[in-house]
């Protein structure tokens, strides 16, 4: 006669049967984006569960994007994340707004920097060469989703560092030095989020990010920006539509 399985060990799994929960709820629009899911003492009191098991749910909604914490204020629901395609030079301000959210940006610093071997190689320039890098925060809706940090050639953009930055960075190199871009070279990677851009993000450090390197060429194969972002993961979602070569 044959044996019996035994039923599969759920100890310490209990975290999943309240991630469930809260995702059904969300689904279904009991919670809706931007609403305060209860406290974590509250919750312990709902669900009849350890604060361990607790944090654990509410970590794995984190992880999958479907909440997110707030410094000193709690969980909320996640907001729908901003679509995105990298491959077009169209500022952010510009591709937030044209979906309805209320974008945001924040001069972190701006200032005069010298090419190293690896910008020299990026710019087609010597090393020394003079070059302006700028660190922003963008917000959309009022919640900080990317950090960027973009250097441009000053031999193509003179006393650039007059302006302010907290405005779209395109419309300045378009208006100013008549800059447009013909080409983007784009790589993106999954990443973690840690040091400066998980404190810039005001995020736990290790949750899962995205790294989108950019380098935009002009008409004439100079080098306009060379744009480093790092995405909070529930925040983006890549859209591109290309022609099949």
């Amino acid at each position: 006669m044959a044996k019996t399985l035994p039923a599969p060990k759920t100890e310490g799994l209990h975290y999943l049967g309240m991630r469930d929960d809260f995702a059904a709820r969300i689904a279904a629009g009991d919670l809706k984006p931007g609403d305060k899911l209860p406290s974590e003492r509250r919750l312990q009191e709902e669900v009849g569960a350890a604060r361990g098991t607790v944090r654990a749910g509410l970590f794995q909604l984190e992880a999958e994007g479907v909440i997110y914490r707030r410094d000193r204020s709690g969980w909320y629901v996640s907001p729908p994340p901003v679509i995105y395609d990298p491959t077009r030079w169209e500022g952010f301000i510009s591709y937030v707004e044209a979906q309805g959210r209320s974008p945001t940006t924040e001069t972190i610093s701006a200032e005069s920097i010298t090419a190293d071997a690896l910008l020299a190689q990026v710019f087609s320039r010597p090393q020394g060469a003079p070059l302006f890098m700028i660190r922003r925060r963008r917000y959309v809706d009022n919640r900080a989703v990317l950090v960027e940090r973009i250097v441009v050639d000053a031999a193509l953009a003179p006393d650039l560092l007059r302006f302010s930055f907290d405005q779209s960075l395109t419309s300045i190199l378009k208006s100013e030095y008549g800059l447009s871009v013909a080409r983007n070279a784009v790589r993106m990677q999954p990443c973690a989020l840690t040091g400066y851009e998980a404190e810039a993000l005001r995020l736990k450090p290790g949750l899962p990010g995205l790294a989108v390197q950019r380098t935009s060429y002009d008409a004439d194969g100079r080098v306009v920006e060379f744009d480093h972002e790092h995405w909070r993961h529930d925040a983006v979602q890549i859209s591109v539509d290309t022609r099949v070569r």
